[in-house]
């Protein structure tokens, strides 16, 4: 799905993604276990996170403000690494699945891309 914030509100609309050709966004040896890489594609902002050899992608926004996470470019995560933190209010979310344990956002999730590694690089489709 593809979220879209209508004009001079907070609400998010949903419509179905159109499948088109992929995207690249990183190599994935490009990004360390416990790093992320932010990506702005027109007026989405993403980023990647690397833990365990697994990669995760989210939407750069939070839950509870809808503003970015992030005042640092490429700094998304807590000082131990462990997980995801909003720099705004301090709220955490679990790295695999994007849920807020803890802050004013409790139980509210980041928003996940989903993606294809192919040839070695993380691709999403956009239409």
């Amino acid at each position: 799905m593809i979220f879209i914030t209508a004009m001079n509100t907070q609400d998010k609309v949903e419509f179905p993604q159109i499948m088109s050709q992929p995207i690249s966004l990183l190599q994935i040896d490009d990004i360390e276990d416990h790093q992320t890489q932010e990506f702005q594609l027109d007026a989405q902002a993403l980023f990647a996170v690397k833990k365990d050899g697994q990669l995760y992608l989210y939407e750069n926004t939070c839950p509870h403000l809808q503003i970015t996470l992030n005042f640092t470019p490429n700094q998304f995560l807590d000082q131990e690494g462990y997980f995801i933190m909003c720099a705004n209010h301090g709220a955490l979310f679990e790295i695999e699945t994007g849920l807020c344990i803890s802050g004013p956002c409790l139980g509210k999730s980041l928003t996940r891309i989903p993606f294809e590694i192919q040839n070695g690089q993380l691709q999403i489709k956009v239409n």
